[in-house]
């Protein structure tokens, strides 16, 4: 929308409140009815009006009631108490405003999401709910939800994941020494806790003022003595906390120590199941962290592995799906007959970077490989050949060579201590850059009723 549309829409919408019962107003040229005989009146038609200016960008009373109206039924569907109306108004405001920020952030950065990309995410949606595309719409209709809207739903989320992916993953590293460091410290306690928690954050501005810490604080302060007084935790989550997944009662799920952030976990092995912590500050806010139970995980992990081998052929404009099928069938035939050897076949057609190898991938542990892949593998036994197996790669012949069982104990434990570290240090610099993110940007609030809290 370009600014001097915008300014118009924005002038208009401005005056709105006051036209919503603009249908009781005669035409100029009415004729006035007699002492007698009055027309029905019309029913008035509520109008839509702006309760917030994001950048150059607007939300609606529209919009807002129908983000409304999903946040309810997600807090019905987890069983959470509904927060007083006009809290949980302003609190799914704030989020819409957190969002449009992130859109207009991604759409100033060029990041964008086509309508072939969206519908292959569409359809791999229906196909991980085993449905067909139409199956699909149908399944979203029934939820009363509209399909067009439903699509630039997913666009949004797809948007703001690589966003986050850019702006924050793709910056964070995690070094060997401080895996080792983890598993040290893991050594020192004896076992490798995991914690189920929920989480309420009170945010802060970047550079707040004396006045605003406190207000702050009050408001942690509040949330804290309500849930000691009995309150449910999800509750006063939906209604006080500004973290992403206020909605969901602010569950975090089962994670290990270093996935926590070091400001929880140093509280949480002190608690209870059960238990709150004192509120908690940090750069970005005050926080009360909930431990629903504790674990400890098992350290010793024996699995399954696979040697196998194969040869790829990857389709393409020059080869179709048919053409690599039966060029495959070909070379199995002759792999079987004796005439020729599957690392010789492999080495002149596969087009994988394996095939300087004779096709060899080495052992393979389960969800190395694709599912197409993985489970055809795993129907061979050793030394079989599997007929042309389709993925999104292309088609693939394989042959199991042999499987052991293989404690990967030590291996699995550097690979999760290094999937915590780098999820704990994502979440942990996502919260500061949404501050920042936000801190930028201009927001005005049309409506007294929308204000923050």
């Amino acid at each position: 929308m370009n600014s001097t549309l915008l300014k118009s829409c924005l002038a208009l919408l401005a005056f709105l409140p006051s036209l919503l019962f603009a249908a009781d107003l005669p035409s100029p040229d009415a004729t006035p009815a007699s002492t007698t005989e009055h027309a029905a009146a019309p029913t008035p038609v509520p109008l839509d009006y702006i309760v917030a200016v994001v950048n150059d960008d607007v939300i609606t009373r529209h919009d807002l009631d129908e983000r409304y109206a999903r946040a309810v039924q997600q807090l019905n569907d987890r069983k959470i108490a509904l927060p007083p109306h006009d809290v949980l108004e302003k609190q799914i405001l704030e989020r819409m405003i957190n969002d449009r920020i992130q859109l207009q952030f991604a759409e100033q950065s060029g990041i964008r999401v086509d309508d072939t990309m969206l519908d292959r995410a569409i359809d791999r949606i229906a196909s991980q709910n085993k449905m067909s595309p139409e199956e699909f719409r149908a399944a979203v209709a029934k939820e009363g939800i509209a399909f067009e809207k439903f699509r630039e739903d997913i666009r949004s989320e797809i948007v703001l994941s690589r966003l986050r992916e850019r702006e924050i993953e793709a910056k964070i590293n995690v070094t060997e020494a401080e895996v080792d460091a983890y598993l040290n410290a893991q050594a020192k306690r004896g076992a490798d806790d995991e914690y189920d928690t929920a989480h309420i954050l009170i945010s802060i501005p970047e550079n707040a003022t004396p006045e605003q810490v406190q207000m702050a604080y009050a408001k942690a302060e509040d949330a804290l003595n309500k849930i000691r007084g009995g309150a449910d935790f999800g509750q006063i989550s939906a209604a006080y906390s500004n973290a992403p997944n206020a909605l969901e009662g602010g569950d975090m799920g089962w994670r290990r120590a270093a996935e926590i952030p070091t400001l929880f976990s140093q509280v949480l092995i002190s608690l209870k199941p059960g238990e709150t912590s004192d509120i908690l500050r940090s750069n970005s806010g005050f926080h009360i962290i909930k431990l629903i139970d504790k674990r400890s995980a098992d350290k010793t992990t024996i699995i399954s592995q696979t040697h196998a081998r194969h040869i790829l052929i990857k389709t393409s404009e020059i080869i179709s799906a048919a053409d690599a099928k039966k060029r495959l069938e070909q070379i199995r035939q002759q792999i079987v007959s004796g005439s020729a050897k599957f690392s010789d076949m492999a080495r002149q057609y596969s087009n994988d970077a394996s095939a300087s190898k004779g096709g060899d991938l080495g052992w393979l542990s389960p969800g190395e490989t694709v599912p197409e892949f993985e489970h055809a593998m795993d129907a061979l036994k050793p030394g079989e050949i599997s007929q042309p197996v389709q993925s999104p790669f292309g088609f693939h012949l394989i042959q199991v060579l042999e499987r052991r069982d293989q404690d990967v104990t030590t291996e699995r434990q550097r690979i999760l201590a290094r999937q915590a570290i780098r999820q704990r240090k994502i979440e942990e610099a996502q919260e500061e850059w949404l501050r920042q993110l936000r801190d930028s940007a201009f927001v005005e609030y049309r409506n007294a009723t929308t204000t923050p809290q």
